[in-house]
């Protein structure tokens, strides 16, 4: 494939004096482009100026034989930055929004100016900049953006509720950029980035930020901007190599009877149908042509009655609802009313009557109380129309915003801290269809309403804690924006509405799309993706090659072991050479507080005392610590493997066996072995052995991990490729182990305590790390699950740790710090042997399955017994 270039094309990078946006000025520079360097040189809050930042990007550019010119303007005068580059170079062709600050805090503790800040430099200053150009890439017929998104954007994330909201918006706002540039070669894309940056640095362990590389997402935003790329309207998360791709999923959805049996009621008898993308058909919009509206309306029209229980009350509870004068907000208000609420009728608009103006509030106030209910008004909303973007103002840009989104943050922030000091609460925010796919004409609303989402998911999590529940509904209904295209049935959406509210929904962090009478959850689905080698640079051309990997989104998550691609074509595997390489030996050190902790980490309590009191009778190691001494020393597997991303490196297997006790303190000597590697077509599983012996070189325990690695499977299908048969393994390890309670909680801390063991791995307890690992929040340690299960394995045979032999557990789940997990054991027909499983009862999932366990003395255990 020929270089990907960008001789003679402009490109401009906001926040480009360090980090990312470093990266990308001289990323393009390199490849023949002439880049505008903008950077305020503020400080990460947005604390002071400096033209020293843009400066020495552009110096390195020239002294590298470049072309650039620095550009020290506020994003927020967009037009001075798009005026730079045209005084410059003559034109424009590009534009990396990368700009941004932090300004995290908990919602509680958040002030308006946090808030405004965020959004002044993410998502207001992406839109002066876009907006100044816009004419300029339509008269030349090309143009290329690129909007920055982030983690907390797409999922939400603790103490960012504004960043969350603005990256979102950000998504919102390329979706219809989109839509608007298709006819004049304008594509417009978002990218999720995780890289060390200046605002990455403080939140990240040193070793980590060295694996995220900025360096290593330029050439996807390379890719995404050439001129032969065509793909707009993506979104693409990116980091330490790994690139993926999203799109929508949402369940098939339950139709309800047209008529008044559609009650909040109604909805909770079907909630689970709703709620179901498991055993429930599924589909895959992509715009908002994609709900037949009319048709379902129709179904629902002949529908019997609804099957409802109980109805369900609000007596006692007072209801907020903004924008209640007509349409979706007085059906709401009416219906809260109806069933038992207070009200607070919110809405600045006048109606019609008799020839007078008279305020639309006040009417669905005397509407409610003639029915016999409470309300108030109040007068405080307006809603605002559509124009293209190339016509929009920024007057129009902020009037939508201000009312959607920013007064949305307004009225949250107001009754936050009733909420927690209650510790309850119900929010449901308004979204829409054109936030979720965007549409021609409303880049404003798109990315108000998108923004909105990004609230929403990180009041979920803030709001846990405290008993507070947010949610999101995108309507389809009549309301005064929709009145000319749609019938008005706004009581078509209240019911959903009703029973996210109530006090007995558990329901949070979820998007609804909702009208004509059918009920539908939304979210959104990653793809499989690809993973780059990180021992070589990234190219374009690489991620051009990979393109269709990446963005097919048929490899979900869940999917990835059977459906990963391969990342290299080239690749061999020498066995004999990976076989009889031993490592060499290495001192493990260890100390009565680390067999302790470790105890501790897998749930031990305090009247456990043989494995948390030094000074107890019969004080000793659980067998399991023999995990441990793992990531003490070092086994370098890539020298035998062909190259992969460590992102595509997943933990399948675990095994342990024990010899000899292990001491309460002391050293071992550790030695690393690879003793089997399996090709499994599209990927790969190697099994790495470490044996521990004591000072009088005595073999007190080996510990086996399988490691399963995607995308690099294929090779003894090579020319040449000779089998060779790796180093005896132990049969316990080998078993399939197919089987023919009280149930402890895992503390929310239990990951945090687990890693001082030893395992750092950020995946579990960083959630930027989690979700770049496909997880919305961090898991827990797949060996702290396997302590665990060995410790309750050893309970139920009644006998003494001391006498556990062997474990052999296979991962299939991930655990989430705080679920419950409940072990099941088998009697096995050797009765020093015991076959279980660990299930997670909050979502009946197996997370450990072919596991067993041996003793050196026969136990007595039931059939099947469960802890």
């Amino acid at each position: 494939m020929p270089e990907l270039r960008f001789d003679n094309r402009v490109v401009v990078v906001t926040g480009a004096g360090g980090g990312l946006g470093k990266a990308y000025s001289l990323f393009f520079a390199a490849r023949g482009a002439k880049v505008v360097v903008n950077d305020l040189g503020a400080g990460l809050k947005g604390e002071g100026n400096s033209a020293s930042a843009a400066d020495l990007v552009v110096e390195e550019i020239k002294q590298a034989g470049g072309t650039a010119v620095a550009d020290y303007n506020n994003v927020l005068d967009g037009h001075k930055i798009v005026e730079t580059a045209m005084s410059a170079f003559g034109r424009i062709d590009v534009i990396i929004c990368n700009a941004g600050i932090l300004r995290d805090r908990s919602f509680k503790a958040m002030t308006d100016k946090d808030w405004d800040d965020v959004f002044n430099v993410h998502l207001h200053g992406s839109y002066a900049i876009t907006k100044a150009a816009w004419p300029i890439l339509r008269k030349q017929k090309f143009g290329r953006l690129i909007m920055t998104s982030s983690a907390a954007g797409i999922y939400g994330n603790f103490g960012q509720a504004n960043y969350s909201a603005a990256k979102q918006a950000l998504v919102g706002f390329s979706n219809s950029l989109a839509y608007e540039g298709h006819k004049y070669n304008i594509t417009s894309n978002t990218i999720a980035p995780l890289a060390a940056s200046r605002m990455t640095a403080t939140v990240m362990p040193q070793e980590i930020l060295e694996a995220l590389k900025p360096e290593f997402i330029a050439p996807l935003v390379g890719f995404l901007t050439h001129e032969t790329t065509k793909q707009s309207g993506g979104l693409y998360e990116i980091g330490a190599g790994k690139i993926t791709a999203h799109r929508w999923q949402a369940t098939e959805g339950v139709v309800f009877k047209a008529d008044q049996s559609f009650t909040p009621a109604a909805v909770k008898q079907r909630f689970q149908e709703i709620d179901d993308f498991d055993n429930s058909p599924v589909y895959y919009p992509s715009s908002m042509k994609d709900n037949d509206w009319l048709g379902k309306l129709e179904i629902a029209k002949g529908l019997a009655a609804n099957a409802k229980g109980d109805e369900l009350r609000y007596d006692g509870q007072v209801a907020v609802v903004t924008g209640a004068g007509n349409g979706l907000g007085r059906a709401y208000a009416k219906m809260f009313a109806h069933f038992g609420a207070k009200v607070v009728v919110n809405d600045l608009g006048f109606v019609e009557q008799n020839g007078n103006k008279v305020r639309a509030a006040d009417l669905v106030v005397a509407d409610i109380k003639s029915a016999g209910g409470e309300a108030v008004a109040n007068y405080d909303s307006v809603e605002d129309g559509d124009k293209a973007f190339v016509n929009a103002t920024p007057q129009d840009w902020d009037l939508v915003y201000r009312v959607h989104l920013r007064g949305t943050y307004k009225v949250t922030k107001a009754a936050w801290p009733y909420m927690v000091k209650q510790k309850s609460g119900s929010i449901i925010n308004t979204n829409s269809s054109v936030g979720i796919f965007g549409n021609f004409g409303q880049t404003n609303y798109s990315a108000a309403k998108a923004g909105i989402q990004g609230f929403t998911n990180t009041l979920a999590i803030e709001g846990a804690k405290y008993g507070i529940r947010a949610n999101a509904v995108a309507p389809n209904a009549g309301t005064a924006m929709t009145a000319t295209i749609m019938p008005a049935e706004p009581e078509y959406v209240a019911p959903l509405v009703g029973f996210l509210a109530h006090k007995d929904t558990e329901a949070t962090g979820k998007l609804f799309q909702v009208g004509s009478c059918w009920i539908s959850e939304i979210r959104r689905q990653r793809s499989g993706g690809v993973g780059f080698p990180l021992t070589k640079p990234i190219t374009p051309e690489a991620i051009a090659r990979q393109a269709h990997h990446v963005a097919n989104t048929r490899q979900s998550s869940a999917e990835l072991l059977e459906n990963a691609s391969n990342t290299e074509e080239e690749g061999s595997v020498d066995l004999e050479a990976a076989y009889s390489a031993i490592g060499k030996p290495e001192n493990f050190d260890y100390t009565k507080r680390d067999v302790i902790l470790y105890a501790l980490g897998i749930g031990a309590k305090r009247t456990d005392l043989p494995l948390v009191y030094e000074h107890a009778d019969n004080f000793q190691t659980f067998p399991t610590y023999a995990v441990i001494p793992a990531f003490f020393t070092r086994l370098d597997i890539t020298e035998f493997l062909p190259e992969f991303n460590p992102m595509m490196l997943l933990h399948g297997e675990q095994y342990i066996e024990v010899f000899n006790p292990l001491p309460t303190e002391g050293r071992l000597v550790c030695t690393s072995q690879l003793v089997d590697i399996q090709d499994k077509g599209k990927g790969l599983t190697c099994t790495a052995r470490l044996t521990m012996k004591d000072k009088r070189n005595n073999v007190l325990a080996i510990s086996e991990s399988t490691s399963f690695i995607r995308g690099i499977g294929g090779f003894s299908k090579k020319p040449g490729f000779e089998p060779v048969k790796g180093p005896e393994r132990p049969q316990a390890a080998l078993a399939a182990n197919t089987k023919p309670g009280t149930r402890p909680r895992r503390p929310a801390e239990q990951a945090a305590i687990y890693r001082l063991s030893g395992d750092y791995n950020p995946l579990h307890i960083d959630a930027e790390m989690s979700k770049l690992g496909g997880f919305k929040t961090p898991i827990l340690h797949g060996l702290c699950t396997f302590g665990h299960a060995a410790r309750h394995v050893v309970e139920l045979a009644g006998v003494d740790a001391s006498k556990l032999k062997n474990v052999k557990a296979r991962f299939s789940a991930p655990v989430i710090p705080g679920e419950t997990l409940e072990t099941s054991v088998w009697a096995d027909k050797d009765p020093k042997k015991v076959l279980f499983q660990v299930r997670v009862v909050e979502r009946d999932v197996v997370a450990i399955s072919n596991a067993a366990a041996e003793f050196s003395v026969p136990v007595t255990i039931a059939k099947q017994s469960k802890l």
